[in-house]
């Protein structure tokens, strides 16, 4: 069930999309809306100087595409590979150079899902991967990060993503029985030998980046951040500025929630991944409708849907930031573009926060996890 009051969401975006179409060729990118068979944007233009962001030293597409729930089933039943090589080579149609997956999404299935999809145009895009549990039984088990399974780790992904080299290969949790100085050592090593490019960390305290970073120039910092979560503003968003790291934000659109997926009404099955997200109870769900009413106004404002709103509020905190969006539908990939038309003035930021502060906030992270290693 749907709240009432908003002009333009994710359901009838594409009774919109002749309007977006329009703003997007004077934008960085234009596109029409029809999809061929292959799974490419037919009549897809883009722009001559497309904007980029920077990780580091790496050069990426502003918005990047998150393949987590393709195949692994973590939000949604695995969806068949005929149905998700379309989506992301229709994601390279539309601009987007920037993947990212794990071994542990499925495990594997994931990775060899883009590896199959990103093979035939393997040198225009950058893939991201992230090592760091123990999946020796097929299964996830706990955190291992021994410099000899990082390297038997990018073994497999190097052959699942048919690939000679990992862009950016990330720890994707830290492990408390290895010094980090000790994980980039071993990323430092595999740089060397020309099997990883970059180096990133995920979920880690601002001390453990700068211990990490030391000993090898860390590329890029992924951790959850939207206007309904964010922790990350207490210094390790910052942190990653002042080093020259990227920062990735996962949940950008609070897992669809600031996309209007879901309303006071919505309820999760035992089984969903979502009941267990503390954010996502009924009490929960209720307070931040509060936070979706505003994302909604700005999108009248904007002439955008919520989910735009969303990722350009993201982006707009810092220019080194890049949002990872997931999604199994090309129509919603042809709308996170559609962000990079969506600017907000200074003065629209500081009231935009100036409302959003006042909302209080249920079951999201306190500030001070963030300088905790989770």
């Amino acid at each position: 069930m749907k709240a009432k009051g908003n002009n333009l969401n994710r359901r009838n975006f594409i009774s919109k999309s002749a309007l977006l179409g329009a703003g997007m060729v004077a934008g960085p990118l234009a596109f029409s809306n029809e999809k061929s068979s292959t799974g490419k944007i037919e009549g897809l233009k883009a722009a001559s100087n497309p904007e980029k962001r920077m990780l580091g030293a790496l050069e990426v597409s502003p918005i990047g595409l998150g393949c987590m729930s393709m195949k692994s089933g973590s939000y949604n039943p695995p969806r068949d590979k005929k149905d998700m090589i379309p989506v992301i080579r229709g994601a390279v149609d539309l601009g987007v150079n920037f993947f990212d997956t794990a071994e542990v999404y499925g495990p594997f299935t994931d990775e060899e899902l883009v590896g199959e999809a990103l093979a035939p145009m393997r040198n225009e895009v950058v893939i991201a991967s992230k090592f760091g549990f123990d999946l020796t039984s097929g299964q996830r088990g706990g955190r291992n990060s021994k410099p000899e399974f990082i390297k038997q780790a990018v073994e497999g992904m190097l052959k699942r993503l048919r690939t000679d080299r990992i862009d950016l290969l990330y720890l994707h949790r830290l492990d408390p029985n290895v010094p980090v100085e000790d994980v980039a050592g071993t990323v430092k090593n595999l740089i060397k030998e020309g099997k990883a490019l970059h180096f990133g960390l995920s979920e880690v305290s601002p001390t453990t980046i700068r211990k990490a970073h030391a000993e090898q120039p860390v590329a890029a910092v992924q951790s959850e951040y939207s206007m309904i979560q964010r922790a990350l503003e207490n210094e390790v968003i910052d942190t990653c500025g002042e080093l020259g790291i990227g920062f990735v934000p996962w949940g950008a659109v609070n897992r669809g929630f600031l996309g209007d997926k879901f309303n006071e009404y919505s309820r999760f099955s035992a089984d969903s991944r979502f009941a267990s997200v503390p954010y996502f109870t009924p009490e929960a769900i209720k307070a931040h409708m509060k936070v979706l009413i505003l994302v909604r106004e700005w999108a009248r404002k904007k002439d955008a849907t919520p989910a735009q709103i969303a990722l350009a509020w993201v982006m707009a905190q810092k220019p080194y930031i890049v949002p990872i969006p997931g999604t199994t539908k090309l129509h919603h990939m042809k709308e996170n573009m559609g962000t990079l038309n969506i600017k907000f003035t200074n003065t629209e930021l500081m009231e935009f926060r100036g409302a959003l502060e006042k909302i209080p906030l249920v079951g999201v992270r306190g500030p001070e996890t963030a300088l905790i290693d989770q």
